[in-house]
């Protein structure tokens, strides 16, 4: 009937398989109409579903489409009866993805419901052997150093898909520095649009910072919604050497910790600044003021001097990003805004 009179009825009964007879017969205005059709009834709760068909298919625009519904509402899409039917490339393409908005843990949870529901497919007996031979690559994709500790040991330390060298591994990293290697992905995922920025706010760099176990801090606010993810810190001026660092984002007059990380870093001993970042984006709304904290432990740093009260970042494609920096009560070594150390503030606009 469309052939002859560029009429067309597609429904949800009949969508797929009209796409797929329009891609055989090479009929791209019919084509067009389905992935349009698709594209006006895609949701949360279907759009696993679609992302298979539309990889199947190769439909890269219906494809994005869904993977953006996917970053948006990750928690619904994920508890969809349509998850644990998705392929595993399929699943590795969603895994490889920064922009996820889903804490790392709950996102373990239902790599496992698929395992489970992939070994039935196969035919195989749901264990733990089975479980992380169906995975394969995709376990490798899970970020478990995104995981609080608490987390880590509630579930995935006890899920049985890890050898027992990995979940030593793991615990050592979350626990020691400096931290053994672990093939797992450490950065966050940004559940963000836009571009990574970051300012710094000293206009020199010199030599000895000293650390007794007090904080070095920063008060700041900004003048638009954005969200922070991490610090550019200075190394030490001694040499390649290791850090432990605590950073957090503290709500300054709510006294209220925003978001934190236990964590290190190795620095290579020239007055770079090195990145050290949160687990998860943390919200910074305008007008507000908020604190910058950082208490490393560590030899002798370099430190930043002729520290700026205003920087303002300008982006091509977004408004103007002003921060305004005061001094904070409790600083290390009695600072103001002069000098210090954190230099950078990471965040997406």
């Amino acid at each position: 009937r469309f052939l002859y009179s560029d009429e067309v009825q597609i429904g949800p009964e009949t969508v797929m398989t009209t796409l797929y007879t329009a891609k055989k017969y090479a009929v791209p205005a019919l084509e067009a109409h389905c992935v349009d059709f698709l594209t006006k009834h895609l949701r949360a709760d279907n759009a696993f579903m679609l992302l298979t068909q539309a990889r199947l298919f190769d439909e890269p625009q219906l494809a994005s489409l869904c993977l953006d519904t996917i970053d948006k509402s990750t928690m619904d899409a994920i508890s969809a009866e349509g998850f644990t039917d998705i392929d595993i490339d399929t699943l590795c393409a969603v895994l490889e993805r920064d922009t996820l908005s889903i804490r790392e843990s709950r996102l373990f949870g239902a790599v496992v419901r698929w395992a489970e529901a992939e070994c039935q497919r196969q035919q195989l007996p749901v264990t733990f052997g089975n479980k992380q031979k169906v995975l394969g690559r995709a376990l490798s994709l899970i970020r478990f150093p995104l995981m609080t500790i608490e987390e880590f040991a509630a579930g995935p330390a006890q899920s049985g898909i890890l050898s027992d060298r990995e979940v030593v591994n793991l615990f050592l990293h979350f626990t020691v520095n400096p931290k053994p290697k672990v093939d797992y992905i450490d950065r966050p995922r940004c559940c963000l649009r836009g571009k990574e920025c970051s300012i710094n706010r000293f206009q020199q760099v010199e030599s000895r910072w000293g650390y007794s176990g007090t904080s070095d801090r920063i008060r700041f606010t900004v003048n638009r919604r954005i969200s922070i993810v991490g610090f550019g810190l200075y190394g030490s001026i001694h040499g390649p050497t290791d850090y432990q660092v605590n950073i957090q984002i503290i709500d300054y007059e709510k006294n209220q910790t925003l978001g934190q990380n236990d964590t290190g870093f190795s620095c290579d001993g020239t007055a770079s600044t090195f990145r050290v970042m949160f687990k998860e984006p943390i919200e910074i709304l305008p007008t507000v003021f908020y604190t910058a904290c950082a208490t490393l432990k560590g030899p002798d740093s370099h430190y930043g001097t002729r520290g700026l009260k205003k920087v303002i970042h300008e982006s091509p494609t977004a408004s103007k990003t002003c921060f305004v920096f005061y001094s904070s009560p409790g600083n290390n070594n009695g600072t103001s805004i002069e000098d210090g150390q954190i230099p950078e503030i990471i965040f997406y606009t």
